[in-house]
Formats: structure tokens, C-alpha cells, sequence
């Protein structure tokens, strides 16, 4: 028998939101997430103090304290937004979490930076007084996936995507393959990161950062001509995949099919974006497919608002797809959200493509000709039935990601 995938459950937390309906209204009337943060105006040096962050996220009250102080801000948005998906997926409290046939695959760019610091001032002080044991759970690198397993009870393979800008992307990938090859049924995917100063001065010591400080809502600006940087964000997304007759003997709801998967490297440098690998990474998932680039209704972009990935990247979408497939970038309107950007992109484009628009890149008043002559979606949304959409992610390291879903019909 032939398995395919399916998702049937989706969770998202966001600045622009933490459902559907608040984050669809916000693209709707054009409204960006960023804003100026306090914290990083302070740091002496750095050049931004733009942010696009979750202000109103709390803890829920019913959450155990014996389960979540192991977790850092980047697993306690993970763990509220893998909850809601669940719901979503008809399996809370489900026996079938605990089988040994539901697993996770999830990323994070790293640890949750608060449990780094604590180390880092307490080794400096040639102490380890003041280092709690579970600090090191809260900034392990799998932190994330492991408080996931715990916390719902989880009992399948485990997997981390700590690829940065991949993780969450590659997450719903080897979600993909683990049900495809029969090792699972049920996957539980995305990626999660938290907002944090050493995430913004990654970038901003590479004047890689937007420094618009006094007009926060004008950038960033992918693939238009005056951009001047990215913007990171926060957040979390959790799809649940599922093979396609397991969710229907279940009567579990069915938003969409993953069609194809690709990932690979450059090979070439650590943090220059290339355009070939870009080419070759979507070209991998069209043929995962079995589909041809004509049959592409629109394109995610990975979208940052950098010269160098903006160009590189426009130029691997003409490449495979000539000037005709539409295209837009949500990090226009959430920043860049890291090791979630996959998960909150596939998220969305699921719902776009489920309701029969798509969302305009803010911010793109002039297109860079060195970007081309790509069908851009800016202005305002566009009504159009899209029933597969590709999306796509790239990430220091020359790691690369390209995602097919198809929309379901019931």
C-alpha cells in the first residue's frame, strides 16, 4: 500500500496572533508585528532595536510545574502550540501519543538563551554555585523536542531539527519521510525560538539587521530596492502529520497533503547565500512530487530582506519556475522568526490556500531589478485558488529546504 501524509491538526503562536482568524486579519489589513524593543536599545553597540515579539504570551495555569521547569521560553511556546494542534488533531489525552507509533520531529536554533547565560556568568566567576540542574535541560539543543515527549507523553522516535532558519521546515520534512517509510503514523512537527538579544546580535554585528528604528512598520522589505535588512522574531508552530487511512479511520480532520520534501547543502560557504543550491533543493522536492514547476500555484518565499539572500534567492525561482508562479514573503510581516519561520510559513500557507487568497509581501513598493521579473504579490491580497504551494527556507550553513503541500478537498 502507498502511504501518504497528511496534516490534520495545526497550532501557531505569533505576533501577529495565535490563531487563524486574528492572524489571517492582520495580513488582511497589512499590519506588521514589529516594534521597538527596550532591551536592545540599551546594548551598547548594536545598531537595531527592532523585534517582532509575542508580548502577550503566559504560561497556562493548569500546565504542572514538575513538567515545565525544565523548559525554557522556546519549549513553553513550543509546548502551548503543539497543545492547540493536538486539539486540533481530536488527540488530546489520545492512548495513541503513548503507542511507540506517534513521534516528533522539531527545531530550535539552539537552546533557550536565558539557561546559556546562566552557565556562561557562573563559569566566568569560576563558580558553579547558582547553576540549577535543570538549566542545562532548558538550553540543550534538543531541549525542545524532549520537554515535547514529557509533557504529552510521547513515546515514538524523537528527532531535532537544529538547523536555524531550517529547523522548523526540515521538522515537517523527516516528519514526512518517518510516516512515509512506516516507522510512524503520527508525527508531531515545527519548529519553536524565542526572542532573545544574542539571536538579534548574531545578525546585527553582520549589518545584517534593519536599523529603521524610527519607522518600525516599514521593514523589513523583502526584494524591494530600498530594503536595509531583517528582522528577527519569536514564535512557534506544530502541524501533525498523519498517514492519509490512519487519519480516516479516526474521522480526524484533513487540511492538507504534504506532496514533496527536499533538503541539502551548498557546499560552498558558511553564511553566503547560493543561488544553485536554492535551484537545486526546490528542483529536489518537485521531483519528491512528482510534479513539474508549471504545477506550482505559489510560492512561500523564504523572503529575509537581505541583499545577498533576496537576490540569490529570486534568482533560483526564475530558474526553475521562468517569471509566472506567484510569490510572496510573511517575514515582512512577522520578522524573522529563526528555527519557527518553516513551521509558521507551511502553517499559513495551508490556511491561505484552504480560504483561496494570498498574502502580499509588505513593505515591497519598488522590486529590485536584481531580483527580477517574478510575479511578486504585493499592494494588497489576491484572491486565487491555489491547490498546491511550495515553501521554501534557507539557513547558515547553506542548508536548504523546499516543502510541497496540496490543498484537501472534503
Amino acid at each position: 500500500m502507498t502511504r501518504r501524509v497528511v496534516v490534520t491538526g495545526m497550532g501557531c503562536l505569533s505576533p501577529l496572533g495565535s490563531d487563524w482568524d486574528a492572524f489571517s486579519r492582520e495580513l488582511r489589513e497589512g499590519r506588521s508585528g514589529i516594534s521597538v524593543r527596550e532591551e536592545l536599545i540599551k546594548i551598547d553597540g548594536m545598531e537595531t532595536c527592532l523585534a517582532a515579539c509575542i508580548d502577550d504570551f503566559k504560561i497556562p495555569a493548569d500546565y504542572p510545574r514538575k513538567k515545565i521547569r525544565s523548559m525554557g521560553r522556546v519549549s513553553l511556546l513550543a509546548t502551548r502550540a503543539t497543545e492547540i494542534a493536538l486539539e486540533d488533531a481530536l488527540l488530546t489525552n489520545s492512548p495513541l501519543l503513548g503507542s511507540g507509533r506517534t513521534g516528533i520531529s522539531y527545531g530550535s536554533t539552539s537552546g533557550s538563551p536565558p539557561a546559556i547565560q546562566v552557565y556562561s556568568r557562573c563559569l566566568m566567576k569560576e563558580t558553579v554555585r547558582g547553576i540549577r540542574p535543570t538549566d542545562y535541560i532548558q538550553l540543550m539543543s534538543h531541549t525542545v523536542p524532549a520537554n515535547l515527549s514529557q509533557f504529552f507523553g510521547v513515546r515514538g522516535r524523537i528527532m531535532t531539527t537544529c538547523s536555524a532558519c531550517t529547523a522548523g521546515s526540515q521538522g515537517i520534512g523527516f516528519g514526512m519521510e518517518s510516516i512515509l517509510s512506516g516507522r510512524q503514523d503520527i508525527m508531531i512537527c515545527g519548529g519553536s525560538e524565542e526572542f532573545h538579544a544574542v539571536n538579534v546580535a548574531v545578525f546585527d554585528i553582520m549589518f545584517a539587521t534593519s536599523t529603521r528604528n524610527d519607522a518600525p512598520h516599514t521593514t523589513p522589505r523583502p526584494f524591494d530596492r530600498n530594503r536595509d535588512g531583517l528582522v528577527v522574531g519569536e514564535g512557534a508552530a506544530t502541524l501533525i502529520l498523519e498517514e492519509l487511512e490512519h487519519a480516516k479511520s479516526r474521522n480526524a480532520p484533513i487540511y492538507a497533503e504534504v506532496l514533496g520534501f527536499g533538503t541539502n547543502g551548498d557546499g560552498k560557504h558558511i553564511t553566503n547565500p547560493d543561488s544553485d543550491g536554492m535551484r537545486r533543493v526546490m528542483a529536489i522536492a518537485l521531483a519528491d512530487a512528482g510534479l513539474a514547476p508549471e504545477q506550482i500555484d505559489y510560492v512561500n518565499a523564504h523572503g529575509t530582506a537581505t541583499e545577498a539572500g533576496d537576490i540569490a534567492e529570486s534568482s533560483a525561482m526564475h530558474a526553475v519556475f521562468g517569471s509566472g508562479v506567484p510569490t510572496s514573503s510573511l517575514k515582512s510581516y512577522l520578522g524573522h522568526t529563526l528555527g519557527a519561520c518553516g513551521a509558521i510559513e507551511a502553517w499559513a500557507t495551508i490556511e491561505m490556500m484552504r480560504e483561496g487568497w494570498l498574502a502580499p509581501t509588505l513593505n515591497l513598493d519598488e522590486v529590485d531589478p536584481r531580483c527580477g521579473d517574478l510575479d511578486y504579490i504585493r499592494g494588497g491580497i489576491r484572491k486565487a485558488k491555489t491547490d498546491i504551494a511550495m515553501t521554501n527556507n534557507f539557513a547558515f550553513g547553506g542548508v536548504n529546504t523546499s516543502l510541497i503541500f496540496q490543498r484537501w478537498d472534503s
